[in-house]
């Protein structure tokens, strides 16, 4: 990511800021182990395949109704689940990402 390489995209304007911050916070990377990075790899896949489910469910469930309130609710529960499945998620990345 060298100035001479074009116009920077968002994305990698905000990494390089992070990576000011972190610096000027005295944060050091760290690299993540094998058995960290298996560990991600095997959340991320179980979690994957439970919101696939959820999605599948929720499809199923939306097909069997034409009621609106009864799709609002289903879309209401679907929302709360995907959030929690998604919460879950980063929240076992992380554990594993800090050993």
């Amino acid at each position: 990511m060298s100035g001479t390489d074009g116009p920077k995209s968002s994305y990698e304007l905000a990494m390089e800021r992070l990576r000011k911050k972190d610096e000027a916070a005295g944060v050091e990377p760290q690299a993540l182990t094998d058995q960290q990075k298996a560990q991600i790899a095997e959340v991320r896949s179980l979690y994957g395949a439970r919101l696939a489910q959820a999605e599948v469910l929720h499809r199923s469930a939306l097909d069997r109704t034409l009621d609106p309130a009864e799709r609002a609710t289903l879309e209401e529960q679907y929302r709360r689940e995907r959030s929690r499945l998604t919460s879950e998620l980063e929240s076992k990345v992380e554990k594993a990402r800090l050993g």
